[in-house]
Formats: C-alpha cells, sequence, structure tokens
C-alpha cells in the first residue's frame, strides 16, 4: 500500500514540474493526431468547472486545409493556423441551451451580456483544461488571443449561427520545437493576501526589473525606436486606437449574434 501511495505522489510531483515547464508551441510536426486520442481529450475538457452545469459552449474541431485557409485572415495569418493539424475553436454557446428551454417549455432569457460572460468563463474553463490534457499527452498547444480581434470572419468562415460566439482559439500538434520559456512576473506581483493591496512606485519597479533586464526586451526597444519597454506595448504592439476600434466591433459583433 506505502508503494502505491509514493507512485501517486510522484507522480503528481512529476505532473505539477511539467506544468512548470511548459511552453507555447507554434511549430508542429506533419503528423496527425488521432481522432480517438482528440475525442479522449475533448471530453477531458468537458468535465472542466462550469456555470449550473450548463455547459454553454461549443469547440469547433477544424482539420480541413481549405477551412484552415478560411480562418487564417482572422487571425492575420498566424502560421500555426495552416500548419496545426488541428484548431480548435473554443465558443460561446447559448443557442443550444436556450434552444432546450424552448422545446421544454421554458422561456430561456440568455441573450445578454451577463450570460455572454458566463458562457466566456466556461469555454474557457475547458480550453485549458484541454489544454493541460493535451501536453500531458506529449502534444503542444498555442492560444490565439487573435480571436476576438476579427469575430465576424471567423464566425463567417465556420458558420456560427446566433448566440453562439468564438472566444479563444488553440492550435494543437505534434511539437517540433523545444522554445525557451517566455518569462512571467514574479509570484507577489499576482497574489494578494487577504486584500488587494495597491503598488507603489517601488513595487512597480521591483517587479518589473527582470522583465526590463532581459536581453529580447531591450532588443524590442531599440528595434522600435522607444524609451521603456512599456512604450513598446503601449504605442506599438497594443495601442489605444487599435484596442478602442476592436472593442466597438467586438461589442457589435455581439449585437449582431443575438447578444
Amino acid at each position: 500500500m506505502h508503494s502505491v501511495f509514493l507512485s501517486l505522489y510522484l507522480q503528481k510531483k512529476e505532473r505539477m514540474e511539467s506544468l512548470k515547464q511548459r511552453r507555447t508551441i507554434r511549430k508542429y510536426q506533419q503528423k496527425d493526431i488521432s481522432s480517438d486520442l482528440l475525442n479522449d481529450l475533448l471530453e477531458t475538457a468537458c468535465r472542466a468547472s462550469t456555470v449550473g452545469n450548463m455547459q454553454v459552449y461549443s469547440v469547433i474541431v477544424t482539420r480541413d486545409a481549405d477551412r484552415k485557409a478560411k480562418l487564417a485572415p482572422a487571425h492575420f495569418n498566424q502560421p500555426m493556423v495552416q500548419t496545426a493539424p488541428v484548431v480548435l475553436t473554443f465558443c460561446i454557446d447559448l443557442r443550444r441551451f436556450s434552444k432546450w428551454c424552448v422545446q421544454r417549455k421554458a422561456e430561456p432569457g440568455y441573450n445578454n451580456f451577463e450570460w455572454f460572460v458566463t458562457g466566456a468563463v466556461d469555454a474557457l474553463l475547458a480550453a485549458q483544461t484541454f489544454c493541460v490534457a493535451a501536453e500531458e499527452k506529449g502534444l503542444g498547444i498555442c492560444y490565439l488571443g487573435t480571436t476576438t480581434y476579427n469575430p465576424q470572419m471567423i464566425i463567417e468562415a465556420l458558420e456560427l449561427p446566433e448566440l453562439v460566439f468564438p472566444i479563444t482559439t488553440v492550435t494543437v500538434g505534434w511539437p517540433a520545437e523545444v522554445p525557451a520559456q517566455v518569462d512571467r512576473l514574479p509570484l507577489e506581483a499576482v497574489v494578494h493576501e487577504e486584500i488587494y493591496h495597491d503598488y507603489t512606485s517601488e513595487d512597480i519597479d521591483r517587479l518589473y526589473a527582470y522583465k526590463e533586464s532581459l536581453p529580447e526586451n531591450i532588443r524590442f526597444i531599440i528595434e522600435n525606436n522607444k524609451e521603456t519597454l512599456a512604450q513598446v506595448f503601449t504605442d506599438v504592439r497594443y495601442t489605444k486606437k487599435d484596442s478602442e476600434a476592436m472593442s466597438e466591433n467586438l461589442w457589435k459583433v455581439m449585437k449582431e449574434q443575438g447578444f
């Protein structure tokens, strides 16, 4: 019995270490993922926590090359969209549950912003559960933050009906690279004990010192002719103008989808 507990402990410890060592994979081997494996991972993802046990999300599996080509422009033609064997689009889905309600003589009231957010939480929990399970099997994944930049293009490519909305995309495949881990802020930057503790100027300097010292980030500053790394984010990568335009479009498409 002792050996069984020891084995379980070592497995859990190894799993924890693998989570700490995870990397985003953007280059994949030209090797397919079997339907059995993919379905097993998706079944695992469906065990994720969900509000009210309602599962107000859907996952669109894209393997077809032509369909991936249609998705690529929405993601600014990032190469992994077409080179990954599988692209998964996780969607908020209030359509299925609402249809069930109507067919069971119940009046649904889920076409609003509250349930848009709830659906997003459900979908993202399922997405992350899928990713953890996939990496445990040796697969590599990459989240595409571009999903909400051009949602109308994804809606069209995947033929998403009213009350269904794409919220995140994951490319998945067998890794063809072992990239270096990217930096993360220290734990004290994101964890607050009991209440939120606001940051002093000294805190900000300390918490961002390592990120600002990295050679690749210093290079970004020089290449973009900026004074600080923060300016690279605000003036080049994620500008106020772009963010406001995308926010306006996101709200518009939400309304078009019935929310």
